[in-house]
């Protein structure tokens, strides 16, 4: 299956919300291809999105 973003003007931002994520999480990205972090390096980064993600969730709801 191809790796199609849904909606291709989202791309720029998911890009800045994963530097920003990486940042908190103290991984230095760079812009392009990250192939040399490590699994936790990129599981910190990950799920430092998914945890935003569902706080940012959370507040709409209130």
């Amino acid at each position: 299956m191809a790796n199609k973003n849904v909606v291709p003007e989202a791309k720029d931002a998911l890009n800045r919300f994963k530097m920003e994520a990486a940042s908190e999480v103290g991984v230095n990205l760079k812009q392009g291809y990250n192939g040399d972090l490590t699994s936790k390096q990129a599981g910190s980064v990950g799920g430092q999105m998914v945890k935003k993600m569902i706080k940012a969730y959370e507040e709409s709801m209130k």
